[in-house]
């Protein structure tokens, strides 16, 4: 029993042995474990920052692609837009040189005025001379006009370019900043972002050439801005020409008013004479000249023979009945005339103080009417090349060259269609189109909120992501919330925070919110 009590001793002894191995191993098997999940959650957590900064370097590639073509798409614009300007101006100018052939003519044929007869025949071609020049005037107005638009729409552009262009190079420099963060994490997950690090530099060649493009836009605004003084130059001397034809017309005029003044002067004298002869002497004037038998050179003054002859009849009507109360006549007479010189200045006065007035108004609302127009022209250029991505949209005044009195045709041209009217476009892109007019006014008179009630309900799953694309750059170009009534599910996948109404219990109604940008964290 001795040497099995033993026996057990040296068994339990080597089990006790055998335990605490196993408990160091354990223990040793524990920390492993902890190490090796620690660096698990570390690495796992590492993934998920590379596959975000991944997410946001594709998202800026792709925004840099949209922004090279929109440039593209506004240098094409603006060189179509340049070539228009310098051939109209070289046409003003050809007009210009025929007004002030026109011009010299009147004046010379002013200088040599003939007798009375040649100076009305004269006077009858140098009217029509003016119709003339008045009506190739006018047309150079109305050109000029429609080039002073066209630069100023080109000057808005070549603005909201630079405004872009600025924009891009602020993202340009987060995009740098950002690329060098991920730089910094690559080194300590270099092997699971591999396929990110050929991003940083494909978007920094992306970066170099959009810097290219940029400089390239600058230059061609510049040339856009020497196109336009020069056509506000050309627009300049054709109002000067209007100005010398419209003096000249007016100086012809009044000269054929004075040489008919004096003729019928001339006339009425003749007949007065003729028939005091007839009626005093019962002659004609040529027998009484050849009774008289004098010679009519040596005649006496006419002038003083009137006021002789004048005198006398007033001495002999003094000889009749007296009236007592001419002067008081007079008196009264002359108060009411002058009350009433008085009140027609007074109305001259006033009228033309209200003339002023409505000058002013109207010239103060067509400013602001073309200042307004430019600004939703743009806009509405921009938002339509942003939701078809390519193409060109304008507002054109119709009807009328006075913008107080014109209409409104909004001409549209989608990529791959040719240009026409609202009304000849599909029903998809005539909503898109219309999104496109309301917002580009809501850009030239922004407000804090903006209320969208089915907007989309007409548009299928591709035009509703346009305008949702739409809804996008509208967040980042103006400081306004957008809440949009929708039933469309792609357009819910888009927003921040939904907004809905459900019935938990049996008629009582609970509004539920969902923040969209929280529960995407917390999913990642």
């Amino acid at each position: 029993s001795t040497a099995l009590r033993l026996q057990q001793r040296n068994q339990l002894s080597a089990l006790r042995e055998e335990l605490a191995q196993a408990e160091a191993r354990l223990t040793d098997l524990r920390q492993t474990h902890a190490t090796r999940k620690t660096r698990l959650e570390a690495l796992a957590d590492a993934e998920r920052q590379a596959r975000a900064a991944r997410k946001s370097a594709e998202t800026r590639w792709s925004d840099a692609a949209r922004a090279r073509s929109r440039a593209d798409a506004a240098r094409d614009m603006a060189l179509s837009r340049r070539d228009n300007a310098q051939a109209q101006a070289d046409r003003l100018g050809a007009e210009l040189a025929d007004l002030t052939a026109r011009v010299a003519d009147l004046q010379a044929a002013q200088d040599a005025l003939p007798d009375l007869a040649d100076t009305r025949a004269g006077v009858a071609a140098l009217a029509d001379r003016v119709a003339q020049a008045r009506s190739a005037t006018m047309q150079a107005r109305a050109q000029a006009d429609g080039l002073r638009q066209e630069c100023r729409a080109r000057a808005a552009r070549a603005q909201e370019i630079a405004k872009s262009l600025a924009g891009w190079r602020d993202r340009l420099g987060s995009a740098s900043a950002r690329v060098a963060d991920l730089t910094a994490r690559r080194e300590d997950a270099e092997r699971r972002l591999k396929a990110a690090q050929d991003a940083p530099a494909q978007l920094a060649e992306k970066a170099a050439a959009l810097s290219h493009e940029i400089s390239r836009a600058e230059a061609r605004a510049t040339a856009a801005e020497d196109a336009l003084k020069s056509g506000e130059a050309a627009a300049r001397a054709a109002s000067d020409t209007e100005r010398a034809s419209e003096r000249a017309r007016a100086e012809a005029a009044e000269a054929r008013a004075r040489a008919e003044a004096q003729l019928d002067a001339a006339q009425d004298v003749a007949n007065a004479a003729t028939t005091r002869i007839a009626d005093e002497l019962d002659m004609t004037p040529q027998a009484l000249l050849a009774d008289l038998a004098i010679d009519p050179d040596s005649l006496p003054d006419l002038a003083g023979l009137e006021d002789t002859l004048a005198r006398l009849k007033r001495a002999r009507d003094a000889l009749g009945a007296v009236n007592l109360r001419a002067e008081e006549d007079a008196r009264e007479v002359q108060t009411e005339h002058d009350t009433l010189v008085q009140e027609m200045a007074d109305l001259d006065a006033a009228i033309a103080k209200l003339r002023a007035g409505i000058a002013a108004l109207n010239r103060e609302g067509r400013e602001r009417l073309l200042e307004a127009f430019d600004k939703v022209n743009a806009n509405f250029g921009n938002l339509f090349q942003h939701l078809f991505t390519g193409g060109e949209a304008r507002l054109v005044l119709v009807e009328s060259d006075d913008p107080l009195e014109a209409g409104l045709e909004i001409m549209c041209q989608p990529p791959g269609k040719k240009l026409s009217t609202l009304s000849l476009l599909s029903g998809g892109e005539q909503t898109l189109t219309a999104l496109a007019l309301i917002f580009a006014v809501f850009l030239a008179n922004p407000a804090p909120i903006c209320v969208l009630d089915e907007v989309d309900a007409p548009l299928d799953d591709a035009n509703v992501a346009r305008f949702c694309d739409l809804l996008d750059e509208m967040t980042r170009r103006a400081d306004t919330r957008y809440l949009i009534i929708t039933h469309n599910a792609v357009t819910m996948a888009r927003t921040d925070r939904l907004f809905g109404v459900t019935m938990g219990e049996r008629g009582v109604s609970q509004l539920v919110s969902v923040d969209l940008s929280t529960a995407e964290d917390m999913v990642a």
